[in-house]
């Protein structure tokens, strides 16, 4: 912390100082994590009630799958109760505003995204046509129905960014970092509880632990940005921006594209195929960490 470049994050972490013992930090968790889980659990508890359990049972699985529009929007907005765990924890066990989990205020996190969106979304259209001719790439939602949910996608992607961002770099990393001074606690415990969160063997074979790797790398890059500018603005829009491409223009097939412009035909547990997307994809962020840095003069 006492680094030159991370002096922003004094500011960040002043307000979680006051009630920085370990004990809040982990009741904390618990807090979070039931709150999410439970709100899922009375979500498809609601579902069965209303149209029976192999119907709830349906939805939730294409809930997990992304794989249709509706199903994808709802995946996004159930990010919502994620948002609400970090927003009572400090209130209950911190005794502090929810607003401090942004920054010194919730107007100079939205300053540092206003900062980025342009230098960010610009990349992202420069390399768009690299991605396109790089074939594999079917139709996805035609474009007419891409237009009508694009304003709903959207502003979904900002809420599922928006929750892991309150909770890894807004509560988590503040807390951390209020206690310990040392950037392998604050900025690696998040990382490997955001990382692991991202652990899916069923889902990605021998590639699970390489998608580790990258949510590992993903998540200290956006906790370098919290720290040189002491909000979660950019990291937000960081974050913001990588997904809105990974869920609204290219997904892979059969795998959260539901509201994907293009489709990537790929098989996300093949070992030699998927991996190499994966290490284009790590390259792509960390240009855009170093475009953020760049943008934002930190």
């Amino acid at each position: 912390m006492s680094r030159a470049p991370y002096a922003p994050l004094e500011h960040f972490v002043a307000p979680a100082r006051a009630r920085a013992e370990i004990w809040r930090l982990l009741l904390g968790i618990v807090l979070i994590v039931a709150i999410y889980l439970g709100a899922l659990f009375l979500f498809g508890l609601g579902l069965s009630r209303a149209f029976g359990a192999h119907v709830a049972n349906e939805i939730l699985a294409r809930m997990e799958r992304a794989d249709t529009p509706g199903s994808a929007l709802l995946l996004l907005y159930s990010f919502l109760a994620m948002a609400i765990g970090p927003m009572v924890a400090v209130r209950l066990l911190h005794k502090r505003s929810a607003a401090t989990l942004f920054g010194p205020s919730i107007a100079a996190a939205a300053h540092d995204f206003r900062r980025l969106a342009l230098p960010l979304a610009g990349l992202q259209v420069i390399t768009l046509p690299l991605v396109l001719l790089s074939g594999g790439l079917q139709p996805g939602l035609a474009l007419a129905s891409f237009l009508l949910y694009l304003p709903f996608a959207a502003l979904g992607v900002l809420v599922q960014v928006g929750a892991e961002e309150l909770v890894f770099r807004g509560y988590l990393q503040q807390q951390l970092a209020a206690r310990f001074r040392h950037s392998a606690i604050w900025m690696g415990v998040p990382a490997l509880l955001f990382s692991f969160g991202h652990y899916a063997p069923a889902q990605f074979g021998p590639n699970a632990p390489m998608i580790v790797l990258w949510a590992f790398v993903f998540a200290c890059l956006a906790s370098d940005l919290t720290a040189r500018t002491g909000t979660i603005g950019a990291a937000l829009a960081f974050h913001f921006f990588n997904n809105l491409t990974a869920f609204l223009l290219i997904a892979p097939s059969g795998n959260l594209d539901g509201l994907a412009l293009w489709t990537l035909d790929i098989d996300i547990s093949d070992a030699s195929g998927f991996r190499a997307a994966l290490v284009a994809d790590l390259l792509a962020i960390i240009i855009a960490w170093l475009v953020a840095r760049l943008s934002l003069r930190v």
